[in-house]
């Protein structure tokens, strides 16, 4: 995401507006979310991001979630925040976000709390059979606690890679207004396309979990296969400023490995059968199915970018 370039506060630089947030502001606010209980514990990574753990009645535990807050957040008690929320893919977590990418500068002088929620060692934030419900702890239990004590105001966008980008257009799509904009880069958009059952399944195995936990039986339970899938789903997303992207895989992707090509090759007929059956709802949105292209973070960081517009303009926030 270097290709955008971040953009200060208006006159007063960057070192400025941070010394003053972590001197004036961070204290406090550390001390507040430490000392509440329905908060759970804030710990403090940098000047404006902190890492907190969720009580989450969903999950029957607590849960992290990774916050990048405004560089303004300490000088401006006054001050509401509309919130970016980011996705993590399959075997990953929610730090992968801060890990992969520049998303801590690139969001510097831009008025806007970036969330990273946890969606477990799976990374598919749905409900699952019998078991945890990261759907309500991403879309309702941690923009409650963003809304109660970091001062999130109710704008609200969306984006994810893999996993996550089925999590961004699955929770959109289920929850209608919950979200201005949605974003997938790779994202499963289509779970009962051919093929895309196994690679579910696949991901529900690579994590010893049992089979069949996720929402059953692809075909003996069709109707909770298709309560959850995106496309299935997708009359859900009119209003909602849209952006998808996928490549067609096949060659090798960074670094010369050739399985991110051929997982984005195996998740090409999904993204292209999602896109085209939004026309055919009446549902605008902007594609970018591209040839090549790899399942991994060089290509996700280059359609981030690329979607930022949107997603600021969403937000109302500086592009």
């Amino acid at each position: 995401m270097s290709d955008l370039s971040p953009k200060p506060a208006a006159g007063v630089s960057r070192r400025t507006v941070a010394r003053a947030t972590a001197a004036a502001g961070l204290a406090v606010l550390f001390g507040a979310a430490s000392g509440t209980a329905r908060a759970g514990t804030a710990t403090r990574l940098g000047p404006r991001t902190l890492d907190v753990s969720v009580p989450s009645a969903a999950l029957g535990r607590s849960a992290p979630v990774r916050l990048i807050l405004p560089s303004d957040f300490g000088t401006r008690p006054e001050r509401t925040y509309p919130v970016l929320y980011l996705l993590h893919g399959a075997h990953d977590d929610y730090t992968s976000w801060t890990r992969e990418t520049d998303i801590e500068a690139f969001t510097e002088g831009r008025g806007l709390i970036v969330a990273m929620p946890d969606a477990g060692p799976t990374g598919i934030p749905t409900v699952w059979r019998g078991g945890p419900d990261y759907e309500t702890f991403q879309v309702k239990e941690v923009p409650a606690l963003l809304a109660r004590d970091y001062r999130a105001s109710g704008a609200r966008a969306i984006a994810g890679v893999s996993t996550g980008g089925y999590g961004a257009m699955a929770h959109a799509a289920r929850h209608p207004g919950a979200f201005k904009a949605a974003a997938s880069y790779s994202g499963i958009l289509d779970t009962t396309a051919p093929g895309v059952p196994a690679i579910m399944d696949a991901i529900v195995a690579r994590e010893n979990l049992p089979a069949r936990s996720l929402w059953g039986h692809p075909l003996l339970n069709i109707l909770t296969w298709r309560d959850f899938n995106p496309r299935t789903r997708a009359t859900g997303l009119r209003g909602t400023d849209l952006y998808v992207s996928q490549g067609s895989g096949v060659g090798p992707g960074s670094g010369g490995d050739p399985l991110p090509g051929v997982l984005e090759s195996a998740l090409w007929p999904s993204a292209q059968g999602f896109a085209r059956a939004l026309p055919l709802l009446g549902i605008q949105a902007t594609t970018h199915l591209y040839s090549g292209g790899g399942h991994d973070w060089p290509y996700w960081k280059r359609e981030f970018t690329a979607s930022w517009p949107m997603l600021a303009h969403a937000l109302g926030v500086p592009e």
